[in-house]
Order: structure tokens, then C-alpha cells, then sequence
């Protein structure tokens, strides 16, 4: 007999951020398991050309505009998902901006930047997307929304980045808040607080992290593609149903050793 416990296929899925990084990695992990995704960048073309190379060993990606900086971004990526889809069953808040540096080099355009796209834009994104999500869901069949936050969002690291820590924190509060109100609709809200993995914001080849891999993480190593995968796809299928409001610190161990 077939367990179904994991299958995602057939499902609809959205990714922020989706066309480098963790982002990519959850896309193609989706892709593979034969969810129709649809991945979000502020240039078209751009998100068509990581689409397809998402979707280069089959299946089904599809790149769309989204500037999530912009206070009607959320809405216009909706209005653009609803030309191909009447349901969305997952909706992953990726997309993300940081700020590194001492308080005084902090200025009120920085602190907004980083608060608008990793705070205010899953919100919004995810209040625009209801319609939608509320398709998707059934008591058999729940929709799922995950947020990616960051363990510097639950604890203090060694270097200062002041309204990223504060932005990533507020997701996981959030992502409480929503899950209190959305759970009652079938609709899951979680977050992912991942540790290093090889992205944008993370250089995990430079030696200043492998040092620090190597010397805070008790299973001596960076995040993998697989590890954001299987996280994915647990809180999007039914193995992960009767998780609702909670924040995964997918760390290899980081925060539980502080």
C-alpha cells in the first residue's frame, strides 16, 4: 500500500524570493515532487529564466513580477498568480533583505528597506492571498504557509544586524499570531528559522563560516538543498498536519547548544 503521508503532488505553490538560495532550493524541491510552483522576483525575466532552470528535468515552474518593497506588490503578485491558478495550497514567504553594521551606520531608509520586504510583505502577501488559500483548504486537506525566518531571530549573533534580527523575530511572532487566526480555517501558518546555508546573505565557502560551522554547530556542517526540502514538504503535506504556530530552528543543532 502507498503512504500518501508525504505526497504534495498536484498541489499549488508560491515561493518568494524564489530564484536564488533557500528560495530556489524549496522551489525545486517542490518542482520534483510535482507541485505546480510559481516563484516571485522583481524582474520578469529573471524569474522565467530561474524557472526553467528549475523546471529543466521536468515538471512544472513558472516565473512571475513581484517588487514586494512596493506597498501594492503583494497584491499585483496575487492578481498575477490568478491568471494561472483558482487555489493556492502553499504560500512560502522567502523573499528577504538584510543590513549589517554598526547602530549609528543605520539609517531610517535601511531600517524600512529590511522591515518592508521581511516583515510587512509576508503580511500582506499573505492577507492578499487568502481568497486563494481558502480555496485550497479542507479539514482533509489544510493549506500551508511558511515563513522564513532566521535563528538570528532567536538569539543575538556575534555581529550586529540590528533590523534584520529585529524583522526575523517579528516573523516568528507573526507567524503565531496567524497561525491562531488562519488555523481555524484549515489554513497552517509556520516558520522555518534556518542556520547557514549557502545563499545570498550566506557565504558558507567563506572561511570565516566554515570556521564558525566547525566550531558552534554539533553536527559540524552547512544546510543542504535536501534539509530545506524536507522541511518544505513535511509542513505542506499531511505529515505535518497537526502542525500549526510554530517556529523550526533547521540549524543542525545551533540554537540547542547556546
Amino acid at each position: 500500500m502507498a503512504d500518501d503521508l508525504f505526497d504534495v503532488a498536484g498541489k499549488v505553490a508560491l515561493v518568494t524570493g524564489g530564484t536564488s538560495g533557500i528560495g530556489a532550493m524549496i522551489a525545486e524541491g517542490y518542482v520534483r515532487r510535482g507541485v505546480r510552483t510559481y516563484i516571485a522576483a522583481r524582474d520578469l525575466d529573471h524569474a522565467r529564466e530561474a524557472a526553467a532552470e528549475i523546471a529543466v528535468a521536468g515538471g512544472h515552474c513558472v516565473g512571475l513580477a513581484a517588487d514586494l518593497r512596493e506597498a501594492n506588490g503583494a497584491a499585483a503578485l496575487i492578481d498575477a498568480l490568478k491568471a494561472h491558478e483558482t487555489r493556492l495550497d502553499i504560500l512560502v514567504n522567502n523573499a528577504g533583505a538584510n543590513n549589517r553594521g554598526p547602530i549609528a551606520d543605520v539609517s531610517a531608509e535601511a531600517w524600512d528597506d529590511v522591515m518592508d520586504v521581511n516583515l510587512r510583505a509576508p503580511f500582506l502577501l499573505t492577507q492578499q492571498a487568502l481568497p486563494l488559500l481558502r480555496a485550497a483548504a479542507s479539514a482533509e486537506n489544510h493549506a500551508s504557509v511558511i515563513n522564513i525566518g532566521s535563528i538570528g531571530g532567536l538569539h543575538i549573533p556575534n555581529w550586529e544586524a540590528y533590523p534584520y534580527g529585529a524583522s526575523k523575530a517579528a516573523i516568528h511572532h507573526l507567524t503565531r499570531a496567524l497561525a491562531k487566526r488562519l488555523g481555524l480555517e484549515q489554513i497552517r501558518v509556520n516558520a522555518i528559522a534556518p542556520g547557514p546555508f549557502h545563499s545570498r546573505l550566506t557565504d558558507t565557502g567563506s572561511e570565516a563560516v566554515r570556521k564558525s560551522i566547525e566550531t558552534y554547530i554539533p553536527v559540524k556542517r552547512a544546510g543542504t538543498p535536501q534539509d530545506i526540502q524536507g522541511a518544505c514538504v513535511f509542513l505542506a503535506s499531511r505529515a505535518g498536519a497537526y502542525v500549526n504556530g510554530s517556529t523550526i530552528a533547521l540549524d543542525g543543532g545551533y540554537i540547542a547548544a547556546l
